[in-house]
């Protein structure tokens, strides 16, 4: 009997000590978890001046809005969202199919490419320039001084403009001849509408209204020309005392537009497409709120209480969940810049680059990049960090792209004589393949939706995402596996020529077996294989042995190259982006050799022309250098001293076609590749950051990557 009591005392003692281990394990967990709330206030933008390169935004990944420190678009900013798009008549009879088309040799068939402007200027750069994202208008402050002439940006006086990212506001006070003004901005996330108020006693004085104008559609810069007024139509649909809704014609495309706003308010047109508001004067507070929508059906504006109070909710429900790093107890100095570029880069992307088609490069923001139209190559930069940061529904809605456009694919594969599904570079909401010299001989972007499926697997193994990707994997692997060359003279199959590589520094008529698409076209293959498996079909036998066969990595004196016989990568064409480290770092690593990958990496970082780069060869060296052990230079790349790699104020990057969104979604996605890990990672916290004590990272609720 005593012996039973004393293994009961024993039990009891051993629960009684797990249960507090358990209890403590639970505490421990819960002290440290991240105030997010605090992480993401300590990256507060405050503006003191006015400026068209540090400029905030609001928005919901469909529709966004440029703010300058006026708090309207009174001096710079630009309104665009995803659908609003537009095309003027072609000059050429017979459209997209009269182009003549350049002939390629492929190992003794003619690919036609859409690649040479020769004799037909004016319908090559119509291609290229239709469709164009618009500028759907412009919300400005028409403000009177003193002697009766309205303000210009030196009259705006001691600017303070706060971005709360917590709550997706800004709040710009400033002073004009000595009287304050305050103006509060916000997006409706659900309707995308505009909500603005206004506090100053230049409403009382009649010195204050807001003048509303829209523009013709342009490919340039800002989407809007101002100079053309007889070209499109503003129509009021309706008006009343409250509110007044428009129609926008711009030749064949159609938008629609409204404002609500408080009573007793004057609304009068002064000039074609110009309306301007005019406040009750009895009050020193004026609100109003103005939307766009590509259906008059689902037109809808939300006054500024009820906009407010949706933003705040949106936003913090945005920041609490998804992933989150914090960086503030490092001793590395460095770590405050790091963490503000990781915060403000969340923003501007799920602002940019959250929508229902694959970004431009610079977002929502301006055309600065190639007429608002979109890279498919370039879409993985811009959006595969949402599925490691547990955003995956942000990146989602671009991603339906891809079955909607398969026809489209097909047909451009079977155009030149392959089958399955070829997917252009640059392409608009049309999904016409854009002319140019470089773009139609990419092909980079082929395994992109493989790997998009891929991620999505991860995150939901189901049948119902296997299905969802089905054809897609399928089309893309069939057409990647034709055209794979079979080169009898040297038993392995090959890629090229022509294409174009990564870098498109390089002659399309002659390039042969590039490292990165060797790499991808292994990783591509050998996932779509898996897929069928999981289907339940059989594999491939000709994709096993495409991937048997294909042509080794090119090397060099124990180092990749950037394509076969390109010996002097590292002194002629050590330039433009060094894909040859995409391999191993964005890619899964799939045909490279850990110990010539890792040499590879040292003297890419050590010879590559940094500043000759674009703002995403940054996180790709990161990236890289993390998968093989160089952790030090994996933090090194991301804070690179290049002004290709800087980052303003307000979080847009330097790194190409101002801004640069690419540059905020491939340092996304390094970071918490870094933190979370990755296939095969070594099994110790923070993996690729430094160990040595200068890091101190706490990250939540991130995936690793592949």
């Amino acid at each position: 009997m005593k012996r039973i009591c004393n293994v009961l005392f024993f039990v009891l003692v051993i629960f009684s000590v797990l249960s507090v281990l358990s209890i403590s394990a639970v505490w421990s967990e819960a002290a440290e978890r991240i105030d997010r709330e605090k992480l993401v206030k300590r990256h507060t933008i405050t503006l003191g001046k006015i400026s068209d390169s540090e400029l905030l935004q609001v928005g919901n990944g469909e529709i966004a809005y440029g703010i300058d420190s006026t708090g309207l678009q009174t001096f710079f900013g630009n309104t665009m969202s995803q659908w609003g798009w537009h095309s003027v008549p072609c000059p050429v009879e017979g459209s997209y199919s009269a182009l003549k088309l350049e002939k390629f040799d492929f190992h003794g068939r003619e690919l036609p490419y859409r690649t040479s402007a020769a004799g037909q200027e004016k319908l090559f750069t119509w291609m290229r320039e239709n469709p164009h994202r618009i500028n759907l208008g412009r919300l400005r402050f028409l403000i009177k001084k003193n002697n009766g002439n309205l303000i210009e940006p030196k009259d705006v006086q001691k600017i303070k403009q706060t971005l709360n990212l917590w709550e997706g506001t800004i709040d710009s006070s400033y002073e004009i001849e000595g009287e304050p003004v305050r103006v509060q901005t916000c997006v409706e996330p659900t309707t995308g509408s505009l909500a603005v108020k206004i506090q100053t006693d230049l409403i009382k004085q009649e010195r204050l209204q807001i003048e509303w104008t829209f523009p013709y559609g342009s490919p340039g810069k800002s989407g809007a020309d101002w100079a053309k007024p007889e070209n499109h139509k503003t129509t009021i649909q309706q008006q009343t005392r409250y509110l007044v809704t428009f129609k926008r014609q711009l030749d064949n495309d159609i938008y629609y537009a409204a404002a609500a706003w408080k009573p007793d308010t004057i609304l009068s047109e002064t000039a074609p497409h110009t309306f301007v508001l005019t406040p009750d004067k009895s009050k020193p507070i004026f609100e109003f709120s103005a939307g766009y929508s590509p259906q008059e059906k689902s037109l809808e504006v939300a006054l500024f209480d009820i906009a407010l109070r949706s933003s705040q909710s949106y936003w913090q429900h945005f920041w609490k969940t998804g992933g989150a790093i914090d960086l503030s107890e490092s001793s590395d100095p460095r770590w405050k810049e790091l963490e503000r570029r990781i915060v403000l880069s969340q923003y501007l992307l799920a602002v940019n680059e959250s929508g229902s088609l694959p970004p431009q490069e610079s977002g929502l923001f301006n055309n600065s990049g190639w007429y608002g139209k979109f890279h498919l190559e370039m879409h993985w930069w811009h959006g595969a960090h949402f599925g490691l940061w547990n955003r995956w529904e942000s990146f989602d809605k671009s991603l339906k792209w891809y079955r909607d456009i398969l026809p489209k694919a097909k047909e451009l594969a079977v155009s030149q004589g392959f089958t399955g599904a070829r997917f252009p570079k640059m392409i608009g909401p049309n999904a016409e393949d854009a002319p140019s010299g470089i773009g139609p001989l990419l092909i980079w972007q082929q395994p992109h939706p493989i790997f998009y499926a891929e991620m999505e697997y991860r995150l939901f193994p189901t049948k119902e995402t296997l299905e969802k990707w089905r054809e897609v994997v399928q089309e893309s692997a069939v057409f990647m596996a034709d055209f794979a060359f079979f080169d009898e003279k040297t038993n392995r199959y090959i890629l090229g020529p022509p294409l174009k590589t990564v870098p498109e520094n390089n002659n399309a008529k002659t390039t042969l077996n590039p490292s990165y698409e060797l790499s991808y076209w292994r990783s591509g293959l050998r996932m779509a294989q898996t897929w069928r498996e999981r289907l339940g079909l059989p594999r491939e036998k000709r994709w096993d042995e495409i991937i048997q066969k294909l042509a080794e990595l090119p090397q060099h004196d124990g180092v990749y190259l950037l394509q076969e016989n390109l010996f002097d990568t590292y002194t002629k064409w050590n330039w433009e982006h060094p894909s040859l480290i995409g391999m191993s770092g964005m890619l899964p690593s799939d045909g490279t050799d850990s110990v010539i990958m890792k040499r590879t990496v040292n003297k890419v970082w050590t010879t590559w022309q940094w500043d000759r780069c674009w703002g995403w060869d940054f996180p790709m060296m990161a990236m890289s250098a993390a998968k093989n052990g160089e952790s030090k230079i994996a933090v090194d790349a991301l804070l690179h001293p290049s002004y290709k790699n800087a980052m303003n104020k307000v979080g847009l990057s330097m790194g190409g076609p101002f801004p640069y969104f690419p540059s905020n979604g491939g340092l996304l996605y390094a970071v918490a590749m870094m933190a979370a890990g990755w296939d095969g990672s070594p099994k110790i916290h923070a993996p690729g950051f430094p160990n040595d004590g200068s890091w101190k990272v706490r990250f939540e609720n991130l995936k690793p990557a592949l």
